[in-house]
């Protein structure tokens, strides 16, 4: 277990200089947005001194987006080059660890405490190895909805989805809201939070 004091050395160390946008999950950094006018390009972002072991961002860059564009997720990139590829999270969302889940059952519970998802919100699983029958990257949506837990199925309003396995540990579900660009536009940066768990 590290202590908080550790944790904001190695989130001070680690130094994200861009941000990007992505029309779907990956591990490397693909699924970069191209194109437009003006052409989409990486913008730079600056993070405050970290706390509590965690880090939030200073600045709120802005990014152009081609017409057309379905944005998903913000990607992160180091000093350096070429550029190192250092993750990404959803749009619009915040990593949640799911502390449990329910094998057997016709519509998978899930158990994430105060997860603060409605019935019909969209979620995805990331960064690991979800539960079975779940793939990660993919958009799911909530369904029976309380305070600790929830299903999710492939469809609004939909059935739920069995879960047939359990997940890693380095897993989280996260909230996403996707924004379709019908037109070439910008799209803000307004938040983003660096933390670490372990």
């Amino acid at each position: 277990m590290l202590t908080n004091a550790a944790k904001n050395y190695a989130l001070d160390a680690l130094l994200p200089a861009d941000v990007s946008l992505h029309t779907a999950y990956s591990a490397s950094g693909a699924n970069e947005v191209t194109g437009g006018s003006p052409a989409y390009t990486r913008k730079a972002i600056s993070f405050s001194a970290a706390s509590a072991g965690s880090k939030s961002a200073s600045s709120t860059p802005t990014l152009d987006v081609p017409a057309g564009t379905d944005v998903r997720y913000v990607g992160l990139w180091g000093l350096g080059s070429p550029s190192q590829f250092l993750g990404m999270f959803a749009l619009g969302g915040s990593e949640k660890e799911i502390i449990s889940i329910l094998l057997g059952s016709p519509e998978g519970v899930i158990t994430v405490p105060s997860h603060g998802y409605s019935n019909g919100n969209r979620v995805v699983f990331y960064g690991g190895t979800p539960p079975g029958g779940l793939a990660e990257g993919t958009l799911y949506y909530v369904i029976n909805a309380t305070t600790d837990t929830f299903s999710v199925s492939a469809t609004e309003g939909g059935a739920g989805i069995p879960l047939s396995s359990y997940p890693d540990g380095e897993v989280k579900v996260s909230k996403i809201v996707p924004e379709t660009f019908g037109a070439q536009g910008t799209l803000q940066i307004s938040s983003a939070t660096l933390a670490m768990s372990a």
